[in-house]
């Protein structure tokens, strides 16, 4: 998980944190004025009350289009390290107030208006507390490139604040990725399967970091297939490629072949899986992607000298991709990966005839998805929300797009009614054949000893998103069969802090790498 960026799981911080507990209530009302002095003539009448907050978004004339559809988001923030609320502002959750409006047919030199408080977060505008905000807008557009504006800077009161006017008036450019190098290079091969399932020209993307002594005569390399989490885009990856590098030559780590597959799409992290939504990214890593890489550089084609690799919503993706393709991996070393287990999505059993609300334990109490430092902090209703307003599918609405059947407007079907926190029958149905454990126990007798030494399996014991839990209960079901795969919990550690250093001998990332070595005998 990890619901596009680093991972937006990644993102959330303490200051995110704090502002969700400072958000709680209102603000004390304003101290009284004091009383007029005597006079001969009456006092003037006060001045009128300027209104709550209003927020008017222009389509300037710098955009080409005539209209334009999209998600418009206007954000505002009274923190100096935010540049652009609306832009850069996920970086900066914890300091970020957002509104949002789905607009259509905007004309060119248009005027539309944002409600502050209609579809906000974290909570309505209105509540935020008076100072000093830039502000700006953002339209967020499906397979076409986001329009910004100029950051408009002003001092606010905004519960009795008047109007800010913005303005779109930039396309976004592209991120453009670095060149490559001799150790570095980035590859672009086309698929004919997702051609077909898109009806469009589709490319897979992979960055390939290849081992000092690559170029050696005669000599060929195993390969470490790497997968990030949510938001590990390459543009996003790209710039630490040197650093990679850098590292784990210093770090003496084993001389494979390093290929990083980015997962990410608009609807999120395809996590190469075969989805009615999403298509079948999986088949086409396997039967595409992998053997033209495989022609292409010195790599061993062979299941013997191909390992896999991922965090977080990585981590579900390498250990799908060896569940289902047993024979063409030598292993998987999956850490944190997002619910292997739907017995516990998150802290929901969401397996077919479960009651649990998303929002609400059975208590009563708000249902908690993030936590720091082993205590919870963000609530399921609050992320879920944040996703609403941003407009872009998150780490958690990634999963209807993978697991789900697909609506009658096109867009899957959504697990969880988004006011209410209730679960769809019909869709924990269609989730279940996703579902890792209940894959396992269904085909074990085949799938048991193909398996035999390939399964390596992490999570932090106060895992950031409480992803251990559902790891603890696929642990506790490969020990029952008796299976070998090493499945820890490791004491101590969250999200972001199981792997550790990497030039530590002692972290995980080291061990990881080491094991991986090992396996397919690089040195």
């Amino acid at each position: 998980m990890n619901r596009a960026r680093p991972s937006l799981l990644s993102l959330l911080s303490a200051s995110f944190v704090a502002l969700l507990a400072a958000c709680g209530g209102n603000e004390a009302p304003p101290p009284a004025s004091p009383p007029f002095a005597a006079s001969p003539c009456p006092p003037p009448p006060p001045p009128a009350p300027l209104g709550r907050l209003r927020l008017r978004v222009k389509l300037a004339g710098g955009v080409p289009e005539i209209a334009v559809d999209g998600h418009l988001l206007v954000a505002m923030s009274s923190s100096p390290e935010v540049t652009n609320p609306a832009d850069d502002g996920f970086q900066h959750l914890g300091s970020v107030w957002m509104a949002a409006l789905d607009v259509k047919n905007l004309v060119n030199g248009g005027t539309v208006e944002v409600d502050p408080d209609l579809l906000a977060f974290p909570r309505a505008l209105s509540q935020a507390p008076a100072g000093k905000y830039r502000v700006s807008a953002r339209l967020l557009r499906v397979g076409r490139p986001s329009l910004t504006g100029p950051v408009v800077e002003a001092t606010l009161d905004p519960a009795h604040a008047g109007t800010v006017d913005l303005s779109l008036d930039t396309a976004k450019p592209a991120a453009v990725l670095p060149p490559d190098t001799d150790k570095a290079k980035i590859v672009h091969v086309e698929s004919k399967l997702l051609s077909a399932f898109y009806e469009r020209p589709i490319t897979m993307d992979a960055a390939v970091l290849l081992p000092p002594s690559y170029g050696a005569p005669g000599k060929r390399f195993a390969t470490e297939y790497y997968i990030p989490g949510f938001g590990g885009t390459l543009e996003r990856i790209a710039p630490a490629f040197a650093e990679v590098r850098a590292v784990m030559a210093a770090a003496h780590y084993p001389e494979l072949v390093r290929v990083i597959l980015p997962g990410m799409l608009p609807s999120g992290h395809h996590a190469y899986a075969d989805s009615v939504n999403d298509g079948p990214w999986g088949t086409a890593l396997v039967t595409e992607l992998i053997p033209a890489l495989e022609k292409q550089f010195a790599l061993i084609a062979s299941p013997r000298a191909r390992v896999l690799g991922g965090h977080s919503s990585g981590g579900w993706s390498s250990l799908w991709l060896m569940i289902n393709h047993p024979d063409f991996f030598a292993g998987t070393w999956s850490t944190a990966p997002d619910p292997v287990d739907l017995r516990s999505f998150t802290t929901v059993d969401v397996t077919p005839g479960s009651t649990d609300n998303f929002f609400r334990n059975r208590d009563g109490s708000p249902r908690m998805l993030m936590r720091i430092g082993g205590r919870d902090v963000v609530s399921m209703h609050d992320f879920v929300l944040y996703e609403e307003v941003s407009g872009e599918v998150g780490s958690l609405g990634t999963f209807d797009w993978v697991f789900s059947p697909r609506g009658p407007v096109g867009a899957p079907l959504s697990i969880v009614n988004t006011a209410t926190g209730e679960q769809d029958p019909a869709v924990q149905k269609a989730w279940e054949k996703w579902d890792i454990h209940k894959v396992l126990d269904a085909h074990w007798a085949t799938l048991g000893p193909k398996l035999r030494g390939k399964l390596h399996l992490f999570a932090g014991e106060i895992d950031s998103f409480h992803l251990n839990e559902p790891l603890a209960l696929l642990c506790a079901f490969l020990k029952s069969k008796g299976s070998d795969a090493v499945c820890e919990i490791v004491p101590g550690k969250d999200h972001f802090s199981l792997m550790g250093d990497a030039k530590d001998p002692s972290s995980l990332t080291w061990r990881v790498q080491h094991e991986m070595g090992a396996t397919v005998g690089a040195k």
